[in-house]
């Protein structure tokens, strides 16, 4: 392996594993929404300012009755959206 490839692996292993983290926090912030977590708890609030910063393009996008259902279409659009560009960049990056 070149040091070429050496720094394109090293460099899809850092941007996959920030994908995963991001798609995690909203995946963690929906399941926390649908559970009824404590709004009042402070770990509940940093994962939810995180996460609405994260999906701030998704936020609200869609218009269900039920705002349940626009937290996981809206939120879960944003993880879907940060795992598939991450690892498709990473995968770019392995051939290189």
């Amino acid at each position: 392996m070149s040091t070429r490839q050496a720094h394109g692996s090293q460099a899809a292993r850092i941007i996959v594993v920030v994908a995963d983290v991001m798609a995690i926090i909203l995946g963690l912030w929906i399941l926390m929404y649908l559970l009824d977590a404590n709004r009042a708890n402070d770990l509940v609030k940093v994962v939810h300012d995180v996460a609405r910063w994260l999906a701030g393009w998704s936020h609200d996008l869609f218009t269900f009755d039920e705002a349940w259902a626009r937290v996981v279409a809206g939120y879960g659009l944003a993880a879907l959206v940060y795992v598939l560009v991450g690892h498709a960049i990473a995968g770019r990056l392995r051939r290189y």
